[in-house]
């Protein structure tokens, strides 16, 4: 199984999109100060996960969440 996951920083109230066959480890490692990207932003929550059958569906799916109708779907959703 693979997933793609919508995570928001706590502080600045950024979201992250990215895809993983482990959410639980993945959320664990954007949390941990060793990650260069979202260290910076302070504590990360899981907002939102599609689980799919196939890396290439997961990937097809995060492309499609960094489009511009992604993040206009993500912002109807989430404010």
């Amino acid at each position: 199984m693979f997933f793609v996951y919508v995570i928001k920083s706590t502080s600045s109230g950024i979201l992250y999109k990215g895809q993983t066959n482990d959410l639980e480890r993945r959320i664990i490692e954007h949390n941990s100060p060793a990650n260069r990207y979202t260290s910076k932003d302070g504590h990360w929550e899981l907002v939102y996960s599609e689980q799919f059958e196939t890396r290439a569906e997961a990937m097809k799916r995060e492309k499609f969440l960094k489009s511009g109708k992604g993040r206009e779907f993500l912002k109807n959703t989430f404010g």
